[in-house]
């Protein structure tokens, strides 16, 4: 299939399109929903065909070795990525919240502090302050349109009460790709204050041509000792309903302590997000992510086009992921009004800034990765949301 193809996701029980009518008020027959971070794409020809074989054989019992499983994890990266992941290092997890809680469970106690950079993706927030937990907030600098950090400040704002930070990377909703020396910066900070870090880098085959991710393991820190890495399938290829991720932890002392957790809660991945991972992590998949961003890309282009033609709108300059961050600050308007205009006038549904934690509170997060027609529609309804500022 291509990406220009519109497949038609209403009363497919997604959250993205049937849930968008009840939370927004945006109706599915004519709202565009620009939300839930899922792809509105098929996934690729090579994760369908594995899957038709496995519904084919009929009998869907416990799956088996999953040998074959983590060879392709370590062949994606160390192929796409340069980095060498050893099969005993990786923990199969029910998606990366699902790691983030787990390592949250592992290393933290009740009342301990977990330092997130700030806007960042909302779910982090969710499940530590469900376990009890305090997030701490470290507001990221808005320079010149980007996120940069501010590490100063941040020590400044220590308690001693804080045990772990959790990194997003490439970040959600910003788009930044960091670079080595703010990754260095981040690993300073967690040996300073003694904090487990927890790298999660779920999008980060979603880049954008002419920009890099490091991943965290790959730089020279020096802190395997604290370092816990969170990696995806999901993102990539289009497949979060198969709810499956990866702890990948270097250190074996960790890795102890994760595998003992893991052993008390019974959890091990399911037969058919385990295979369309394994499918999915293949020389036909990288090409497909290939083509993918390729075209994240040209929607991209279009959009940050309308969002420039709006005075007072400004769009995050996307550097990895599919999602925009425009800030309204520029109108002069209350949230409720630009959300009113979007969400009423126009029809799309949108993340609110406010639910990635402070410094969001003027922006709202759309979700491109949808086919180029919906994009140009999606263009010319902001226009005429916003037609009396221009």
């Amino acid at each position: 299939m291509s990406f220009d193809d519109i497949i038609d996701r209403v009363g497919t029980g997604c959250m993205k399109w049937d849930g968008m009518e009840g939370i927004y008020g945006v109706p599915a027959d004519d709202g565009l929903a620009m939300w839930v971070a899922d792809m509105d794409f098929a996934a690729p020809q090579v994760v369908q065909d594995r899957l038709k074989e496995l519904i084919a054989h009929g009998v869907y019992g416990y799956p088996g070795p999953d040998g074959a499983y983590r060879d392709a994890i370590t062949w994606w990266m160390r192929e796409r990525h340069g980095w060498q992941v050893s099969p005993d290092w990786i923990f199969s997890t029910h998606g990366l919240v699902n790691g983030t809680a787990m390592c949250v469970e592992t290393w933290t106690e009740p009342g301990d502090g977990i330092v997130l950079f700030t806007p960042v993706y909302h779910a982090f927030a969710k499940v530590i302050r469900a376990g009890g937990r305090e997030v701490v907030e470290c507001p990221l600098t808005l320079t010149d349109g980007r996120y940069e950090m501010d590490f100063d400040a941040y020590d400044a704002q220590m308690t001693g009460r804080e045990k772990m930070v959790v990194l997003c990377s490439p970040h959600n909703p910003g788009g930044r790709c960091w670079s080595e020396a703010e990754l260095k910066g981040v690993a300073d900070f967690a040996r300073r204050h003694d904090l487990i870090l927890v790298s999660d880098e779920i999008h980060m085959d979603l880049v954008m041509p002419g920009q890099t991710h490091k991943v965290f393991d790959t730089i020279d820190h020096g802190i395997r000792d604290r370092l816990m890495m969170m990696t995806a399938a999901t993102k990539t290829f289009n497949i979060a309903g198969a709810h499956i991720g990866n702890v990948i932890i270097p250190d074996p002392d960790l890795r102890r302590a994760f595998a003992g957790k893991m052993a008390a809660l019974g959890m091990s991945p399911g037969l058919m997000g385990r295979e369309m991972v394994t499918a999915a992590y293949s020389p036909e998949g990288a090409a497909w992510v290939d083509d993918l961003c390729a075209y994240l890309d040209g929607n991209r282009k279009i959009f940050d086009a309308a969002i420039a033609d709006i005075p007072g709108l400004a769009s995050m300059p996307l550097e990895a992921t599919y999602l925009s961050w425009v800030d309204f600050s520029g109108t002069g308007m209350a949230p409720g009004e630009f959300r009113k205009r979007v969400e009423q006038d126009a029809l799309i549904a949108v993340n609110h800034g406010e639910t990635f934690g402070t410094g969001g509170e003027s922006f709202l997060r759309f979700n491109i990765a949808t086919p180029r027609a919906r994009i140009e529609e999606a263009a010319t309804r902001l226009r005429a949301a916003f037609s009396d500022l221009q």
